[in-house]
């Protein structure tokens, strides 16, 4: 993990860089690092199949929270989930790798499957296994962008859409186009839950 992460920090310095300091995809910048190196990784094993990848993104990660959450220095010049993290005790990104990604794995991915399986398009499939990842993942960039209250009533809506019939049934499309509307007025952002659907 620690070798991994040297090259995510020098691709984060790059990444800010281009963005003049913007925070944007550093959330996915360092999960999908995660997941390429221990995809690398099983992918050196001739009995490995693809659901190992959690497994070996936990041992990669064991212990991260409390290395980097539970001992923070606030003092430093924190990131918006360590502040978050103080504030709320929400681990983000590094609770997901950690936990080896529970919410795609149990959520999301099952989503995406049910929505293939009844060869729903990609466009399609992917709205739903956003929605879905949203009824659960406590997404930081809602928090930081809204508060904590916003991010509850974000994941009771996402539900409703689900109980509606997401984007297999019209009732459900139509939600989906009302929630969509209402979080752009609102300013909200699902950017946790955007990064664990990629």
């Amino acid at each position: 993990f620690y070798e991994v992460r040297q090259i995510g920090i020098k691709e984060e310095r790059n990444l800010l860089q281009v963005t003049k300091g913007v925070n944007t995809q550093r959330g996915i910048l360092f999960a999908g690092g995660i997941l390429a190196a221990a995809g690398g990784y099983l992918a050196q094993k001739s009995d490995a199949v693809a659901e190992d990848i959690f497994g070996i993104v936990m041992s990669m990660t064991k212990g991260l929270v409390k290395q980097e959450l539970e001992h923070l220095n606030i003092s430093a010049k924190p990131t918006a989930g360590e502040l978050l993290y103080k504030k709320h005790g929400i681990t983000g990104i590094r609770g997901e790798v950690e936990k080896g990604f529970p919410s795609v794995r149990n959520v999301g991915l099952p989503a995406l499957e049910t929505a293939f399986k009844q060869g729903i398009c990609l466009n399609d499939s992917l709205v739903h296994g956003l929605i879905s990842l949203m009824t659960c993942v406590e997404d930081s960039n809602v928090i930081w962008r809204t508060d904590y209250k916003t991010l509850q009533n974000v994941q009771e809506l996402a539900k409703d859409i689900l109980d509606k019939g997401s984007i297999f049934t019209s009732i459900g499309r139509e939600a989906i186009e009302k929630f969509d509307h209402d979080c752009v007025e609102r300013r909200i952002s699902p950017g946790g839950s955007a990064d664990l659907l990629s």
